[in-house]
């Protein structure tokens, strides 16, 4: 039996506590576009090809399981990309947690903490391009 085709992950869902701090930093720095207000407690956006929902709730600083995230990347179309998102960063005073690194693999990639703590990795790996 064939396996039905993917496209990605596509949409994330993010809970988090400052719904406002949550939505300048995914709008302001990061460049993406609101899509649908439902209602004061939830916002979704959109950049590239991704969806990204933003909900307002209790978020624990701890935690292990299966529901624990430990961050997601965010594809760029080239390596050099990599490089312009750090100085872009930079520009705005966001430390980074690891500098552009190029893997072994060949896919370069750096990473910095968003609202909440959020490990936010920013990659070019040419299979996601």
């Amino acid at each position: 039996m064939s396996r039905p085709a993917l496209l990605g992950i596509r949409h994330v869902a993010l809970t988090v506590q400052d719904l406002e701090a949550a939505e300048r930093f995914w709008v302001g720095m990061m460049g993406y576009e609101i899509e649908w207000r439902p209602d004061a407690e939830n916002l979704y956006l959109h950049g590239g090809r991704d969806n990204l929902a933003l909900h307002r709730g209790h978020v624990s600083n701890g935690g292990s399981g299966a529901g624990h995230l430990d961050h997601i990347g965010i594809a760029v179309p080239t390596a050099a990309d990599v490089d312009a998102w750090a100085a872009h960063l930079a520009a705005h005073g966001v430390s980074l947690k690891a500098q552009p690194k190029t893997h072994r693999d060949g896919s370069r990639s750096l990473y910095f903490h968003g609202p909440q703590d959020l490990l936010i990795q920013i990659i070019h790996h040419v299979p996601m391009t």
